[in-house]
């Protein structure tokens, strides 16, 4: 039976994790700073500030989820404010909300144009301001929720490396090299950013696989290399099936980055555009970089070397679009292996 008496643990700062959204209030004036207190209090963790030096003062003590600021206060005006925010990288992320007697067009314009997320003008409209500030919080959410995820993505597509003897920095030169093969080849923005945060989880299914049979020295036997072709649907069946385009992405880089333009690769034998456009570029990106970088069981090779089979097997292993553009972005990809190189490998 639970002691009635024992006090409860000391979570610290998780216990924000419950608390509501922290506000920072800003305005000299004392009758619009209670003004907003009676328009947002039991709704957020309210603080205050009467000029733009308390302000900068208070969000270094304890940075808000966001910021209502007057422009029209003495000394140090909202806009000087703000400016000094977006200048320091531990503010810069804050969103500030003008909320400010200056109604005209180019007011607006003006606070828009140095970072400003949205304008409320004097006098405010309690449901107004609290629909503006509830959908700010819940863009920073959002923001936060897909910064989390590619964090979460990188760190496991590193996993997976470092168990395959390789190093970190494979997955970032690989992943750079791709984004410039799609950017070659047209790809959408979009796309291309996407592709540089999925491409790291291509090997993840290489977690499943035993280690007496990654870390193999000599040549896989045909047993050995049954249970090594299954680590592409190990790595799909990690990522899941998920509504995000990211996941989605990586979870079919991760499946078919081991199939072939000609149908002679695995787990599926895909051939030709059945192979998902992203894959097929991943394809090349990773070998061009195993091939050129050193590891513990192979030296380097040359760059010609490297690119001369990447030509001999173009329509057969890769796709051939996807070759042309690597050659003709060879400048910039070799830019991000000598600026990722891998000192530490003899």
């Amino acid at each position: 039976m639970p002691d009635a008496t024992a006090h409860s643990p000391d979570f610290g700062a998780w216990a924000e994790l419950d608390a509501p959204p922290r506000l920072l209030l800003v305005d000299d004036e004392p009758a619009n700073l209670q003004l907003l207190r009676q328009v947002l209090e039991g709704e957020y963790r309210l603080s205050f500030a009467r000029s733009g030096t308390e302000a900068l003062r208070r969000v270094r003590e304890a940075p808000p989820q966001l910021i209502v600021l007057d422009v029209m206060m003495p000394g140090m005006s909202g806009h000087d404010v703000l400016r000094l925010l977006k200048a320091d990288p531990a503010t810069a992320d804050i969103p500030v909300l003008f909320c400010t007697a200056l109604d005209a067009d180019e007011d607006e314009a003006a606070g828009l144009a140095l970072g400003a997320v949205d304008y409320v003008t004097k006098p405010i409209s309690p449901p107004v301001l609290r629909a503006r500030i509830r959908n700010h919080l819940a863009l920073v959410q959002r923001d936060e929720v897909e910064r989390t995820r590619l964090e979460v993505i990188r760190r496991l597509g590193r996993a997976a490396e470092f168990k395959d003897n390789e190093t970190g920095r494979h997955v970032i030169r690989m992943s750079h090299t791709s984004r410039l093969i799609a950017q070659e080849l047209g790809a959408p923005r979009r796309y291309a950013d996407l592709l540089l945060a999925a491409a790291p989880m291509h090997d993840i299914g290489k977690i499943g696989v035993p280690d007496a049979i990654l870390l193999k020295p000599g040549k896989l036997d045909e047993a050995e290399w049954a249970v090594m072709r299954q680590h592409p649907q190990m790595g799909a069946d990690i990522i899941g099936e998920d509504a995000s385009p990211l996941l989605r992405m990586a979870r079919t880089i991760a499946l078919q980055h081991h199939e072939k333009w000609d149908g002679s690769g695995y787990p599926h034998g895909l051939k030709g555009e059945a192979i998902s456009p992203e894959a097929r570029i991943v394809a090349v990106a990773d070998v061009f970089d195993a091939l050129t970088s050193a590891r513990p069981y192979k030296p380097a090779w040359p760059r010609e070397r490297a690119l001369a089979l990447l030509q001999e097997q173009s329509g057969r292993h890769f796709w051939p679009d996807a070759v042309q553009a690597l050659l003709r972005r060879l400048d910039d990809i070799w830019a991000v292996h000598l600026a990722w190189r891998d000192e530490d490998v003899a």
